[in-house]
């Protein structure tokens, strides 16, 4: 079987697995499960198979035409190197652990069946983007993932908070999908082509006229997708969906696509030094924001989805630079220790009880009752505060470096100041990484908070995935800059002892000030018995806050669920906290810039169209309707009436003939 066949049937597995899945979910439930699983670890297998026949050496380019359009022809068209046969292993790989722990997480859930094939059109669409060569049929994957989400987001229809998420979710994704797919039309109609290939040659050749206009436009589809400023706000409130939705989202699928799509076309935006510089400080801003914000939640999930937005910012860095290998092989690990982390996160939520948020002030020494997502999210949380010899370590590093290079003029096509952006960025972010990632540490598995009902040992299979996936979390990143650089352009993936020591210290420095400050508010809050804190609700305002944006209010005069006061985020942050808990207040700015102007346009709409447009029409109706009642009272249906009022009528004509002739 040849290279193109096995890339064929890797998308398609999964598509056939939903379509099954979603006919025989009700009339044959025990098919959902295999169906479910077969088809995606069938596709890791050829995936893997794939990659290795790629080798990291030359390209696999196979393409037929869709059909006539009589202008750009868009084709079916495989595009396959060293970083679409890498990724589209990754995406496998998390989708695999994803559905294998989703048959014990959702074991009960009702609507099991038609979440599994959501999660395996999911797939399938993400599998399109990776080996697609043609951006319309890419656009296709990217779209389909986007209804996904809007769906698996959704899954507890039931509470408003995952109504609301889902709904915003596609609305922000559609906003940037907008631009994004003007400039696509604008590329192929300047390149005359939607073929990768062929759109890179025609940029290499200088044909291009608008490269700013064109790069800046893909750019805010690319902000929407993968979550990034100004387009960011939705994925923490996307939390409100099952935890494995979370763990495929943030680690593999929707937010790593448009992070792969400027990988796949970043000769186009090096194009446009104005386009770099914008990429740079949008990475720039949200890493750092992103890091900020992580470190004042109090639910878990969102402490990690804003992580994620955070590690996307080194990856959209690491291309700003110029440094395509750098971003895939953080994309790489980060899938490995994300996935990690939001599965282990599952495990604390299942075993405290709750289906989709859990509050970390409320959690105390979990440590003896989740022992398998203590170790593993250990692993995971040292990968992503970057601590030698964790993978995370390796693939930061590379991006900072990348950075270096590009600050110090040693890379061709990214300006100086977009490295210098990113290189200083990403050490503040770093530092805060290690911040937060301590901090959750803590609270969740050291906490002094009221402690939930057991609800006994999880399911085999969910600690299964997470030791699986401990594994690449801990070692990938040392085995691929070692094994992998062929595949990554030939890039060196070394770290440097400067950028080492730089990243290294100051996340040593962030977790060990988090640390001390935990002591000391753990000793301060020692002194006070915790049904004080429940009795002075105001003194916790920043909290009340933030989880009212995260879907959940405390409810402090119960001294159960009051929250544990030894929360380090709050010494830390100090005055910023209040505002960072709730992103910046983000999503109010853009209400009153956005939403309230809308609906106050649409209220004028309906206005006009009810009360002058409604009016006009009904007026036009009325006279005729006055002119039928008249003639209708006439027809009685009594000739001699009618012979009467004939001979009337035709004595009036009489006289009025003879009035005119005696005039004339």
């Amino acid at each position: 079987m040849t290279t193109t066949t096995l890339a064929v049937l890797v998308p398609l597995l999964p598509f056939l697995g939903a379509v099954a899945g979603l006919l025989l979910g009700r009339t044959a439930p025990g098919f959902v499960r295999p169906l479910a699983v077969l088809p995606t670890l069938a596709a890791l297998v050829l995936a893997v198979l794939v990659a290795a026949r790629q080798g990291g050496g030359r390209a696999v380019d196979a393409a037929t035409e869709l059909t006539p359009t009589g202008s750009v022809p868009i084709e079916v068209a495989l595009h396959i190197d060293g970083f679409a046969a890498l990724v589209a292993v990754l995406v496998g790989c998390v989708a695999a652990c994803v559905q294998l722990y989703s048959t014990g997480y959702l074991r009960d859930d009702p609507r099991y069946p038609s979440y599994a094939a959501l999660v395996s059109l999911f797939t399938s669409a993400m599998f399109l983007v990776v080996y697609s060569g043609d951006l319309m049929v890419l656009l296709v994957g990217w779209e389909v993932m986007g209804i996904c989400s809007y769906f698996l987001v959704g899954h507890y229809w039931e509470t408003p908070e995952a109504r609301a998420a889902s709904l915003k979710a596609f609305l922000v994704t559609k906003l940037g999908d907008v631009p994004f797919l003007i400039g696509l039309l604008a590329l192929a109609t300047e390149t005359g082509s939607f073929r990768i290939t062929k759109v890179l040659g025609a940029v290499a050749s200088g044909s291009l006229d608008h490269p700013t206009l064109t790069a800046l436009l893909l750019l805010a589809g690319v902000a929407g997708k993968s979550a990034q400023f100004p387009l960011h706000t939705w994925l923490p409130d996307a939390m409100a969906g099952p935890t494995p939705v979370s763990a495929l989202i943030h680690a593999a699928t929707m937010v790593a696509a448009g992070v792969y799509f400027i990988a796949r076309l970043l000769p186009l935006f090096e194009a446009s030094q104005a386009a770099m510089v914008v990429l740079a400080v949008m990475a720039a801003v949200t890493m750092t924001g992103s890091a900020l914000a992580a470190l004042a939640q109090d639910d878990i999930k969102r402490v990690l989805a804003y992580s994620t937005i955070g590690q996307l910012g080194y990856m959209t860095g690491a291309l700003a630079a110029g440094d395509r290998g750098a971003a895939v092989f953080h994309l790489l690990t980060h899938g490995a220790f994300k996935a990690l982390l939001f599965l282990a996160a599952g495990v604390v939520i299942h075993a405290t009880g709750t289906n989709s948020l859990a509050a970390m002030s409320r959690m105390r020494d979990l440590r003896s009752r989740v022992p398998d997502a203590y170790w593993t999210m250990t692993v995971a949380l040292l990968a992503l505060a970057a601590m030698p010899p964790f993978s995370g370590f390796f693939s930061k590093e590379s991006v900072l470096v990348a950075a270096e290079h590009a600050a110090t003029g040693h890379t061709e096509h990214a300006p100086g100041a977009a490295g210098w952006t990113v290189l200083v960025a990403g050490l503040v972010t770093a530092l805060l990484t290690a911040a937060y990632a301590m901090r959750l540490w803590l609270l969740a598995f050291r906490g002094r908070g009221a402690e939930a009902p057991d609800h006994g040992r999880q399911p085999v299979v969910m600690n299964a995935v997470l030791w699986v996936l401990a594994v690449p979390s801990l070692a990938l990143g040392g085995l691929a800059f070692r094994l992998l650089p062929d595949w990554f352009d030939g890039t060196d993936l070394t770290p440097t002892l400067t950028t080492s020591v730089l990243g290294t210290g100051v996340a040593l420095a962030g977790g060990i000030v988090t640390y001390a400050a935990w002591r000391h508010t753990t000793a301060l809050a020692a002194r006070v018995p915790l049904g004080a804190v429940a009795a002075h609700p105001e003194a916790d305002a920043g909290q009340v806050e933030a989880e009212a944006i995260a879907g959940h209010r405390p409810a402090y005069g119960d001294v159960a669920s009051a929250p544990d006061p030894a929360d380090p985020g709050r010494l830390l942050l100090g005055p910023l906290h209040r505002h960072a808990a709730v992103g910046f207040h983000l999503d109010a700015v853009y209400a009153a810039l956005f939403v309230r102007p809308v609906q106050a346009g649409a209220s004028l709409v309906r206005f006009l169209d009810r009360e002058v447009v409604d009016t006009y029409v009904r007026g036009a109706g009325t006279l005729p309707r006055w002119l039928g009642t008249a003639v209708r009272r006439a027809q009685t249906g009594n000739v001699q009436t009618y012979v009467s009022a004939l001979l009337a009528g035709t004595v009036v004509l009489a006289v009025a003939v003879v009035l005119v002739a005696t005039g004339a």
